[in-house]
């Protein structure tokens, strides 16, 4: 039987993969907390609905994208999704092609969590040939 917060998942990973970021106050709570490595520059922690936009805005305003979801699964209320992270860097169009994992914390159907786990130094490294 599927879990309903991989389902939560799915729309939100489907929502990116075509920028709609309407997403955002559906299926997050007011209150997220997002985190990266801050190394990145799209990194470190956001709040809020107003953080979530900032995040991807910022991290569209570095890279474009699409993650390659190799595994999805639900460990407890969490949803772990396991890929790659694929694309260009959008200053010098350096090709990339990095592991990554995401974990989303859900709370009664929305998502109260993102933590999203990259190869940094790789990242960084294509992020530094394209200038």
């Amino acid at each position: 039987m599927p879990h309903p917060n991989l389902d939560v998942i799915a729309q939100v990973y489907q929502a990116f993969d075509t920028q709609d970021f309407t997403v955002i106050p559906r299926l997050f709570d007011p209150d997220i907390r997002i985190e990266q490595a801050a190394e990145l520059p799209w990194g470190g922690r956001y709040y809020g609905h107003q953080g979530a936009v900032e995040f991807f805005t910022t991290l569209l305003g570095a890279i474009d994208s699409k993650v390659s979801r190799e595994h999805l699964f639900t460990a407890g209320a969490d949803v772990v999704q396991v890929g790659r992270t694929t694309g260009t860097t959008r200053s010098g169009g350096i090709a990339f092609d990095i592991p990554e994992v995401h974990v989303w914390k859900l709370s009664e159907g929305r998502v109260v969590g993102y933590s999203a786990y990259i190869d940094t130094p790789a990242m960084l490294a294509a992020l530094e040939a394209g200038l």
